[in-house]
């Protein structure tokens, strides 16, 4: 195959967006969600990974939740993975790391990137589906039930369990 073929077929394949996140909690087990001032609804800390720069998924959850929330924390482990199909864009495959967590101090030192973030708040794993409907909330449902009974990652397509 010569390198202008094997530079049609990478073109021709089909395209798929990555994006990591990290679930924080708070002592009482509430997750810590953000409200996009770009959208509608609610999410978690994190967002598109980059990959022309060669980031990874752990690193891109890193970076997405320093620059959004101002704490720069080693992440814990894979929670989950989800392959979420689209309609109106590529399918998403989501990566949703362990951000561990937060006491006081931490919480306190939350600064919300304005460009992107209007607020934050904890919210009970009761209300986390009304804040974060759809395959999001039930991703997150799935990481939380990994962390309980320390399960391996959850792999998920739509936020519904598979395997």
């Amino acid at each position: 195959m010569t390198t202008q073929d094997f530079a049609t077929y990478i073109a021709g394949l089909p395209r798929v967006l990555a994006g990591a996140a990290a679930l924080f909690r708070d002592a009482e087990g509430r997750v810590l969600l953000v409200e996009p001032n770009y959208r509608e609804g609610w999410a978690l800390p994190g967002g598109t990974i980059e990959s022309d720069d060669g980031e990874t998924p752990r690193q891109g959850a890193r970076r997405e939740t320093t620059e959004e929330i101002g704490l720069d924390v080693e992440l814990g482990r894979l929670l989950a993975v989800d392959w979420v199909h689209g309609t109106a864009r590529p399918p998403l495959v989501a990566y949703l790391y362990d951000g561990g967590v937060l006491g006081e101090d931490e919480l306190k030192a939350i600064r919300l990137q304005e460009e992107e973030l209007l607020s934050w708040r904890l919210v009970p794993r009761e209300e986390l589906t009304a804040h974060l409907p759809g395959a999001l909330g039930r991703r997150v449902l799935a990481a939380l039930d990994t962390l309980a009974d320390g399960s391996d990652t959850a792999e998920l397509e739509n936020g519904h369990r598979v395997g």
